[in-house]
């Protein structure tokens, strides 16, 4: 009994100790948050017209130097400037701030002081003498000059200049209230194509009218030594820039296509929500790849044989597509979330479903429409979409309407894992979401209205209006309703909101079609291992190969992960042999008879030989028709052009 108690004194003691120990360290309070960024109003900025001047004539070193003298208020002492951050379109705060350097400030004909903000890093706030009438500053913004560096924006031969990153904004102010000039020298013998109105000057020196913050950041310019224009009609001009003049040798049934195009989204959203519209389109190797939506215009990339080995790049060709629908969606019909006064305040990105997702779902149609892809092409990309979301691991645990916040999580950042992450699903899935929709649309009224309904009713208001309509959720519903009255609420939230659903074959099934499996690739799928010179084995073994077997991703709970198989490895030998895209394939088909298949694997400095049991063959994704007779079933109506085909000419009668 005397022990117990002793042993409790003991205790008490040490426990008194520790406490008096812990009661003795530092502990500080955290020091508030100081916010001295001015909070954006919608009132215009009472300095005057910014006069923003950019040097792009350096090609050889990347860089765009920047003049940008910002006139003041009277008596204003203290300026703050911006550095746009959330960006459009990115939906996330991917401002490149550690491109800008050497800034500088000055005022009167001194030297200024800056400070940049301890916590909102993208801002500056400038001293200024007293009577000081503007501010100039100086800065270089330099452009990547290889991948590992981030997008490359300028090459010897062609460049893309995105206002937004050259440039600096006051605090304080809606974006459509500030008013900028902009000005631009290029490399002598360069030719020049943007939104932007009001042109002036000729050569390497060119300046345009006066406009808003806002219109400057969503008017892009592309420019190079080679290139040609088409009108495509309704106020839409289509500008080729190309690494050679060979780049730039369309023929008349390519560009017809995209005429095509313009024709089909007039028919599809009923009005235009611009004055004009300029199509900026690289064919190059050399400038980094984009495509990118404006309200007036868009930025694309293809490779730089787009137009001379048409055939070849037909997989592609539904980006012009998606980036021109963008005007309507995205761009016109905003999520209210996703719009924001300025570039400081953050974008939400909940209802990316509703943007992306249809502009996804649109791309494909309007590139089927137009002509633009085969029905063929557009069936495989279908049928690749359906297929990655039939064996995807995340769904279980991550909706739709999550994955909107992606790109704020971490900009196309790779995982490892992404297959069990997801990522920014909110296009392809997106995708279907919209095509079961239409197909729901179409059943419901016995083929009297589909998916182009409700297009015309959400999209079509207002024509000439190029401001931004905002919405919600609600909003979405309430047009489906008026289109097909159904219970669309809890038709968004199963398929979006929700987590762990079935696969989302929904659409593709009442279409007339279902998802199938085949021992080779389906149009789509064959020609981007092509073009991206890989092996895709993922719906198989479960992992990709580049051309050296090196392994670019494992399917979550596949064959390959399920062997320990992960990103880096080197598959270096398959039953005994040097690794090659046939020898696998072969091996994968072999061992359907059983005996499974061996594989020599590389990682860092070790090697392993590893045998898996997998005797499912080699699987590619294909959608297979369904709907009994000859007459179109949902889907092909969905695709089918519907601009009138030209009248068949008849020859004259004889006299």
């Amino acid at each position: 009994m005397k022990r117990r108690m002793k042993g409790k004194l003991i205790a008490l003691a040490l426990a008194a100790a520790s406490t008096a120990a812990l009661a003795a360290n530092s502990m500080p309070q955290a020091v508030p948050l100081s916010q001295q960024v001015p909070t954006a109003r919608d009132i215009p900025y009472p300095g005057g017209t910014i006069l923003l001047d950019v040097d792009a004539s350096d090609t050889a070193r990347g860089l765009f130097r920047v003049t940008e003298t910002i006139p003041l208020a009277p008596n204003t002492r203290r300026i703050t400037l911006l550095y746009p951050q959330w960006l459009p379109g990115n939906h996330a705060p991917t401002g490149p701030i550690t491109q800008l350097v050497d800034l500088q400030f000055e005022a009167n004909g001194q030297k200024l002081q800056w400070k940049r903000d301890p916590v909102e890093l993208w801002a500056f706030h400038v001293e200024l003498p007293a009577g000081a009438s503007s501010v100039t500053a100086r800065f270089i913004h330099t452009a990547p000059l290889q991948d590992s560096e981030g997008r490359v924006t300028m090459t010897p031969d062609m460049l893309n200049l995105q206002w937004e990153k050259m440039s600096l904004y006051p605090a304080g102010h809606y974006v459509r209230q500030i008013r900028v000039r902009p000005s631009l020298l290029l490399p002598r013998g360069w030719s020049a194509a943007t939104a932007l109105d009001g042109r002036e000057g000729q050569g390497e020196r060119l300046s345009w009218a006066e406009t808003s913050y806002e219109t400057l950041v969503d008017s892009p310019l592309f420019a190079g030594r080679h290139f040609r224009k088409w009108d495509l009609g309704q106020g839409v001009a289509l500008n080729l820039f190309a690494d050679g003049a060979e780049g730039l040798a369309a023929k008349d049934e390519h560009i017809a296509a995209y005429r095509a195009l313009v024709d089909e989204a007039l028919l599809a959203f009923g009005a235009k929500h611009f004055d004009h519209y300029d199509v900026l389109l690289g064919a190059t190797d050399k400038l980094g790849g984009i495509g990118l939506e404006h309200h007036r215009s868009s930025e694309n990339t293809l490779d730089s044989d787009a137009f001379t080995e048409w055939d070849k790049n037909e997989s592609d060709r539904d980006l012009v597509p998606h980036e021109f629908s963008h005007s309507w969606s995205g761009k016109y019909r905003r999520p209210a979330r996703l719009w924001t006064p300025d570039y400081r305040q953050p974008m939400q990105g909940d209802l990316l479903w509703a943007y992306e997702g249809q502009d996804e779902f649109w791309g494909l149609v309007l590139a089927a429409r137009s002509g633009l892809q085969s029905k063929d092409m557009v069936l495989g990309q279908l049928a690749s979409i359906a297929g990655k979301y039939s064996e995807q691991a995340g769904r279980r645990w991550r909706s739709i309407e999550d994955t909107g916040f992606d790109p704020a999580l971490g900009y196309r950042k790779p995982k490892p894992w992404p297959s069990l992450a997801r990522g920014t699903d909110y296009y392809s899935e997106g995708a279907l979401f919209w095509l079961e929709a239409d197909q729901l649309i179409r059943q419901g009224t016995g083929g009297r209205k589909s998916i182009d309904d409700f297009a015309r009713a959400f999209f079509g208001m207002n024509p000439g209006d190029w401001g931004q309509l905002t919405f919600e959720q609600a909003d979405v519903e309430a047009t489906l309703n008026a289109v097909y009255p159904h219970d669309w609420k809890s038709f968004i939230d199963t398929r979006l909101n929700q987590p762990d659903q079935p696969a989302p074959l929904g659409g593709i099934e009442a279409g007339g079609y279902r998802l199938i499996w085949k021992d080779q690739p389906n149009s789509y799928d064959k020609a981007r291992m092509a073009a991206g010179k890989n092996l895709s084995l993922v719906h198989s073994l479960g992992l990709v190969l580049d051309k050296d077997g090196k392994v670019g991703s494992v399917q979550w709970d596949s064959p390959a992960f399920n062997a320990g198989i992960v990103n880096g490895t080197q598959v270096v030998a398959v039953g005994g042999l040097t690794y090659s895209a046939d020898t696998i394939k072969q091996a994968i088909q072999l061992a359907r008879q059983g005996g499974g298949i061996e594989l020599l694997l590389k990682r860092g400095d070790r090697y392993r030989t590893i045998r898996i049991d997998y005797r499912g063959g080699l699987r590619w994704p294909w959608l297979e028709r369904t709907a009994a007779g000859k007459a179109p079933a949902g889907l092909d109506l969905l695709l089918a052009p519907k601009r009138p085909l030209p009248k068949a000419k008849t020859k004259a009668k004889a006299k």
